[in-house]
């Protein structure tokens, strides 16, 4: 007899990660799902329906139904869970999954109720529903079970989260809806200004990832984007470098650095000398943006470090919560 799954999910904005007991993280894969208006039926999901995004006929759609770090649509995620769970077969004769599922930190009960909905609909036994910034923490290594500070900024998708953690929970936190999509943004709308180019989110995304910057950039580092020119209509190629998606990125950059300035003047003097100690973790795709550890270090006079393998702490964190039952509440 099969005992029953237990399951951590990081339901992100723009990646979901799913981990299991025992085998670690087994699913990775983009939060989109391409359906057909039609018949109202999925077509793809995951990777697949990425390489859609953009680039879709008439009644194809692909859509993201997680919109800064929530469900913006419910039958789509259900959708979008149900197929990775099936996926991982894990139904075994009397069984059904105990699943825990990771949000931004300051959703709303109603948000969250919709989100242990959609979890117990895809067929769980149990919905736990943790507050990502602490997952990310605890998958970065560190121990916040002690009474001692840790500070945490998890810079996703559609969320940032920054949050001071001691003695297993929150002390003090802030919820951002200004991370990695904004990020997009930000670089679709300085080549439109700039160059008078359109480009779509993926490109958007791939400069970030190959020249993205927040200080320090290097201008010898260039990347060649294509895209549709506003003026005659037609395709064209440009060049950017480093220093151009530096200034691109300069408000999103220090609109995190104000929060966790905040969240660090409402954080308690103890718990403050902690920090100075550790440093501040950073966990996320967010992470991954150059130098970003280096702009954050030199304005808040706090050591700064990036997680080992930032885009996987939070399913990590899951996996840890799951082997040690007493963190879940």
């Amino acid at each position: 007899m099969k005992l029953s799954k237990e399951i951590g999910i990081d339901l992100g904005t723009a990646n979901i990660l799913i981990y299991v007991k025992g085998e670690g993280i087994v699913v990775n894969e983009p939060s989109v799902v391409t359906i057909n208006t039609e018949t109202n039926r999925p077509v793809a999901v995951g990777e697949e329906a990425r390489e859609m995004l953009g680039k879709t006929p008439g009644k194809l759609q692909a859509i993201r139904p997680l919109k800064d770090g929530v469900i913006a649509d419910f039958q789509i995620t259900e959708i979008m869970l149900t197929h990775f769970i099936n996926k991982l077969n894990l139904k075994g004769i009397f069984s059904r999954p105990t699943i825990l599922i990771c949000c931004p930190s300051n959703i709303t009960s109603i948000e969250k109720s919709a989100i242990q909905d959609v979890a117990l609909r895809c067929g769980a036994k149990k919905v736990y529903i943790e507050e990502e910034p602490k997952v990310a923490a605890i998958g970065a290594g560190l121990d916040i079970s002690k009474p001692s500070g840790n500070m945490v900024i998890d810079i996703g998708g559609g969320t940032t989260d920054i949050a001071v953690l001691s003695l297993g929970d929150i002390v003090t936190s802030q919820s951002l809806k200004i991370a990695g999509d904004k990020m997009d943004q930000d670089i679709i709308k300085y080549v439109k200004d700039k160059y008078k180019l359109l480009i779509g989110e993926s490109t958007a995304e791939e400069i970030k990832v190959n020249i993205g910057c927040a200080v320090d950039a290097d201008e010898s580092n260039t990347f060649e984007v294509r895209g549709r020119d506003l003026v005659t209509g037609l395709p064209k190629t440009i060049t950017m470098n480093e220093t151009e998606t530096q200034e691109a990125l300069k408000e999103t950059c220090e609109t995190i650095l104000i929060s966790s300035k905040q969240v660090l003047e409402q954080t308690p003097p103890e718990l403050s000398a902690d920090i100075v100690n550790k440093g501040i973790f950073l966990t996320g795709g967010g992470a991954l943006l150059k130098n970003l550890d280096k702009f954050m270090e030199r304005r808040l006079l706090v050591p700064v470090f990036v997680a080992d393998e930032p885009l996987d702490c939070v399913a990590e964190g899951c996996g840890v919560m799951l082997e040690n039952t007493e963190y879940l509440q």
